[in-house]
Parts: structure tokens; sequence; C-alpha cells
């Protein structure tokens, strides 16, 4: 662990931290969670604990990153529950409500935008086996909520059906025809969004990107 931690214990480290795992869970799901028998506070506490094992300085400061592990272990968990078929994007505003209880000092900072500058550059290069150039991902994105929600909850569908990964994996191309099957979409919304669908598969089917994710400011509706 980095010096930053004063507690080399890590159950008293986790249990001195249980508010910040079951707000930041909370605030996710949308919902307060029990501690006692909601799932996805069980999931975040071992996200937290998943955090506390693979933390290095390298990442920035420790509740940053234990905030993007948590939340990503979250959206893993929403999108193969069958359970929780929609999510949402979450305004900016709303989630810094959770960034500025965390405190990042410029080393943190420098060490936080190298991994996420990585991550960008490994994102790009599998973006590229698509042909589809990052930098363009702007251009091929809806403007409107609405409609980049609708994409969303179509690539959740789409993670979820073995097919349509296995064909997406070999032929580096959308399988259309199990697509409109499967989502309900038809032909021309899924041609015209090509490459922002492609784009959130490939974040949403990854135990990868985890900055990358945390961007996406991903809930889950009530």
């Amino acid at each position: 662990m980095s010096e930053q931690f004063f507690i080399d214990d890590k159950n008293k480290f986790i249990e001195k931290n249980i508010d910040f795992i079951h707000k930041t869970s909370s605030f996710i799901c949308k919902k307060r969670l029990d501690k006692s028998n909601d799932e996805e506070f069980s999931i975040a506490m071992e996200a937290f604990n998943k955090a506390w094992d693979s933390f290095s300085e390298e990442r920035g400061n420790f509740f940053s990153y234990a905030k993007t592990v948590i939340r990503n272990s979250l959206i893993d968990y929403f999108r193969n529950s069958k359970n929780i078929p929609v999510l949402y994007f979450e305004e900016d505003e709303g989630a810094r409500e959770i960034d500025n209880t965390i405190s990042l000092d410029k080393y943190d900072r420098e060490m936080e935008h190298r991994s996420r500058l990585e991550e960008i550059n490994s994102y790009k290069e599998k973006l590229e086996e698509y042909k589809i150039d990052f930098f363009d991902l702007t251009k091929s994105s809806p403007s409107h909520r609405d409609t980049r929600e609708d994409i969303l909850n179509l690539a959740l569908l789409c993670v979820r059906d073995e097919e349509i990964m296995r064909s997406l994996y070999d032929s580096k191309k959308l399988p259309i025809v199990r697509m409109i099957e499967v989502t309900g979409r038809n032909r021309k919304f899924i041609e015209k969004w090509r490459k922002y669908i492609i784009s959130l598969i490939i974040l949403l089917s990854s135990k990868d990107y985890i900055y990358l994710k945390s961007y996406l400011n991903i809930r889950r509706k009530e």
C-alpha cells in the first residue's frame, strides 16, 4: 500500500471507511442501500477490498481509485443482472458530488492522469481494430441524452448476448440481424449509431478501462 495509509490492517481500514463505501454505492445505485440485505452493498465492499489489493502509487489517490473500482464493479453487476434492465447517464454535476469529497495532491493527480492516458491509448488501439478513430467518436455521438441512454441500454442487451459478442469480436462488425432480434431496434437506428454502439459495447464488456468507464457516469434507474 502507499505511504498515504497509516492503517496496516486491511479489515480495520475497511471498517473505518464503511461510510465512504456506503455513500459511494448508494449514490451510484440511486437508492439508500441496506448494508445487511442489499447485494449491491456487498459488491461495493468486495470492490473496496479489491481496490486495496490492487492499488499502487501509480494509481494516484486511493479513494479516487476505490470509487472508480466500486463504480465499475456495480456497472458489471448491472450489466449481468437481468433484474436491472435500464441504466442511465448521470449529469456531471451529480457525479462530482463524490469526487469533491476526495482531496488530490499534485503527485496523486499526476499519477492518476498518467493512468488515464495509458487507458485512453489502449482504448484507441482497441477501437482501431473496428476501424473507429477515437477522436471521431465525438462526431459520432448523439447530442440528445435520451438517445445516448437508448444506445447505452441497447449496448447492455448486446453485451448480455453471447451470439452478438462472438460475432462482433470475430468479424469486427455489428451482427445487425441478431441485434434487431435481441434489442427490438431497427436497422436504420443501429447503422446510424454504429461507432457509438461499438465503443460502448467494448467498454461495458471489458474489465479494463476502469477510468474510462467512470467517465460514463452510469447509474441504475429505480
